[in-house]
């Protein structure tokens, strides 16, 4: 074959690809996330939001019981999270977690047949950690959670361990050896892009700045690296993957960095980056002693949470439903979690 003839067959293909891309059904759909002319526009595709819909569903709510009678812990033994609910409040909760976590094993996934208040199992000691950290974000971090607020359920989804979970990655060796310097290796956590790879452990754990961009021209105004723009920008990947959406969730696309310019939801975001970060210090660390091999990271980390986790894939978890009204005993912590779990988060 001819080198003319194969850079038309070429050109052939590269524009049936392009006309084929240009048709994708069904027509997209947009929303406008701004002032017009700043390119504030969210596009969608409509197969994707069904899909979307489709995978955020709310199970049924059980009916409420009274909250009048005795208190859990004047009943059952070694009760430290949710001692001050009644007995009915209790029963109902933990009820519904075990639909919400662990629908296949019951009961057993937690506790024991030789007793309820063991904790023989390393499952029922994490699982009261989790409560108070979701009591600690529907109390304390409402301007990221809103009304809606959090259960278990926004997490795990009928799985023992949620879909969407993270550990800090070692990398390894790329092609021949060569090293990766934490990138240039295609990662699902970076978008499927070769931006660095583990973007979660220097922001959702050190608490590393996430701001590159300078008011002033260089060098003054500005001493971030190309480097660390990078690994800022795999962050960001993330953000759009985990909401489904694009950069003009957040940012105004004249002016990326002026706050001013920027959607609410961008300070909604800053609140939640602080939310993950102490989910993951202050209560999935904690956990790391109790929790078998299978369950950590190759460093030996216990499985963390990001945006993904509550979001999965929509711009709001679960589509904004609001699951709180239903279970308000999730909404605060008493003082016995306060002194336990949460003084430490302070």
């Amino acid at each position: 074959m001819t080198i003319n003839k194969t850079l038309k067959v070429a050109a052939v293909a590269l524009s049936s690809a392009l006309f084929l891309a240009a048709c994708d059904a069904p027509p997209p759909e947009s929303v406008q996330r701004g002032p017009a002319g700043t390119g504030m526009v969210l596009i969608y595709n409509g197969d994707d939001l069904d899909n979307v819909v489709a995978n955020n569903t709310v199970p049924e709510a059980s009916p409420q019981l009274p909250a009048g009678g005795p208190k859990a812990s004047e009943i059952y033994q070694n009760v430290e999270v949710l001692g001050d609910l009644s007995i009915g409040q209790f029963t109902r909760l933990m009820t519904s977690i075990t639909e919400w976590v662990s629908p296949e094993e019951g009961c057993n996934y937690c506790h024991v047949a030789e007793g309820f208040h063991l904790d023989t199992k390393y499952t029922k000691k994490v699982a009261r950690v989790m409560l108070a950290m979701t009591q600690r974000a529907n109390q304390d971090y409402g301007d990221h959670v809103g009304g809606a607020g959090v259960t278990c359920y926004t997490c795990h989804r009928g799985k023992n361990v949620p879909e969407y979970v993270w550990t800090t990655d070692p990398g390894g060796p790329h092609a021949a050896g060569i090293t990766t310097a934490m990138q240039n290796i295609a990662s699902e956590a970076a978008g499927n892009t070769s931006l660095p790879f583990d973007p979660f452990t220097p922001y959702f754990e050190q608490a590393q700045s996430i701001r590159v961009a300078g008011d002033t021209a260089l060098p003054e105004g500005n001493n971030s690296s190309i480097k660390q723009t990078e690994w800022i920008y795999s962050l960001m990947m993330h953000f759009s993957d985990s909401l489904g959406v694009n950069c003009t969730h957040c940012h105004n696309t004249r002016a990326f960095s002026d706050w001013e310019q920027s959607s609410p939801e961008r300070v909604k975001a800053w609140h939640g980056i602080q939310m993950v970060r102490e989910m993951n210090t202050q209560f999935i660390n904690r956990t790391t002693d109790w929790l078998p091999e299978h369950r950590k990271g190759p460093l030996g980390d216990p499985l963390k949470v990001n945006c993904g986790t509550c979001h999965q894939g929509a711009y709001q978890p679960l589509l904004g439903a609001n699951m709180i009204n239903d279970y308000p005993t999730l909404k605060t912590y008493n003082e016995a979690t306060k002194a336990a779990y949460v003084d430490d988060a302070e």
